[in-house]
């Protein structure tokens, strides 16, 4: 898992921190409306991954009390802060207006700034899969609740959608719910509609929190059958169904089947990230549960360690590792503003291959950080 994780953040890295923006090779792209990069991986990789890790820690918990509840969405809570403030970083507005005040720009700023992000989506979906696994805890009644969260969230879409049709920027209801609650200046403002003009929807509003919950949920019955699986084989060694190559291979088989169905609804449903269309959900899990049981046969039952170390120590402290590139990130948008020439006469920002290299230097920079905590033990957790 903390390979899997470590891989995560290593292309989160890459993809999120390119030489140019313009200067991209297409798989390090997201897709757009509709479609799947590998890009469009990385972020319910992430909330896969925080399934997987929820069957781990909740295994000490024996329903949802109200311990389990508290845990749960203090938690989230947090996470959806910490996101928050990474938002409001640097905490002052960067390019205040000369005409203005001090105050006056920074009451500007913050009435602009957006409430939500990857970090707020994975403490909303984190709260909701959490209460949801601790209530039902069995796989069986789990399914039934991704079903109907399913249900529940395409039936919304499809019953109070516009033209040009209910899983469209133009006629999606999830937009017009987030603009609802918080105002359109709170929202993101990157998408262009037919005419080319931006629009406001926010990729991680709220009711799309129902479908990422839905792929943590995944995450955590992936999690559930290998610990459960590794308790079985403890006890009897004899038991090759619950052997590290058994639940391997039944890792990669769910996997197959979740990107099996994801196909199939995306006859209907099209795949769609900002969205978190219910293909979506499948097809990146699906994606998820085969490169775990890839990285499960070679590190669980061959033994091969050494080639996956430096995503270990990536996944060690993933959080951390997110927020760092966040903040370092703008805070080198912020260098450059004021004094473009540091970047090597615009070097990184010439092609797509410097581009790409930039963002390597970046996950390095990220990776040593990250060393320095995994050798002195530093782990953090909220």
């Amino acid at each position: 898992m903390d390979v899997l994780r470590g891989m995560t953040v290593a292309f989160m890295c890459i993809v999120n921190n390119p030489g140019s923006w313009a200067k991209i090779y297409p798989p390090l792209d997201h897709a757009g409306w509709e479609g799947c990069t590998p890009t469009d991986l990385v972020y319910p990789f992430f909330l896969f991954c925080a399934g997987c890790a929820m069957a781990f820690s909740f295994s000490k918990f024996n329903g949802l009390d109200a311990s389990a509840v508290k845990k749960i969405v203090r938690r989230g809570l947090l996470i959806f802060l910490v996101g928050f403030l990474c938002n409001l970083f640097p905490f002052v507005p960067t390019s205040p207006s000369p005409e203005l005040s001090f105050w006056d720009n920074w009451v500007d700023w913050i009435q602009h700034k957006r409430i939500f992000g990857v970090l707020q989506r994975i403490g909303l979906s984190y709260m909701i899969a959490g209460v949801v696994a601790m209530w039902l805890r069995k796989s069986g009644k789990i399914l039934s609740a991704i079903a109907i969260l399913s249900i529940v969230y395409t039936g919304i879409l499809v019953i109070f959608g516009n033209e040009p049709g209910p899983f469209t920027l133009e006629g999606n209801v999830s937009g017009k719910i987030d603009i609802a609650l918080v105002g359109d200046a709170h929202v993101y403002h990157g998408f262009r509609d037919a005419s080319g003009a931006l629009v406001a929807f926010d990729p991680e509003g709220l009711l799309g929190s129902l479908m990422g919950a839905c792929t943590a949920l995944l995450g955590f019955l992936a999690g559930s059958m290998i610990l459960n699986s590794s308790r079985k084989f403890q006890s009897d060694a004899t038991d090759t169904h619950n052997s590290p190559l058994g639940v391997t291979s039944r890792t990669f088989v769910y996997g197959m089947l979740c990107l099996a169905l994801g196909e199939i609804l995306s006859i209907w449903i099209p795949i769609s990230k900002p969205l978190w269309s219910v293909s979506y959900v499948f097809l990146t899990a699906g994606w998820a549960m085969v490169v775990l049981g890839v990285l499960m046969y070679f590190i669980d039952y061959r033994g091969v360690t050494k080639p996956f170390s430096m995503f270990k120590v990536m996944g060690t402290n993933a959080l951390t590792a997110f927020v760092m590139s966040a903040v370092i990130a703008k805070t080198i948008t912020m260098i450059l503003h004021t004094a473009p020439k540091l970047f090597f006469g615009g070097f990184f920002a010439r092609t797509e291959f410097t581009s790409l290299l930039w963002a390597l230097i970046f996950m390095f920079g990220i990776f040593c950080i990250q060393y320095i905590l995994y050798r002195k033990k530093i782990i953090i957790k909220l």
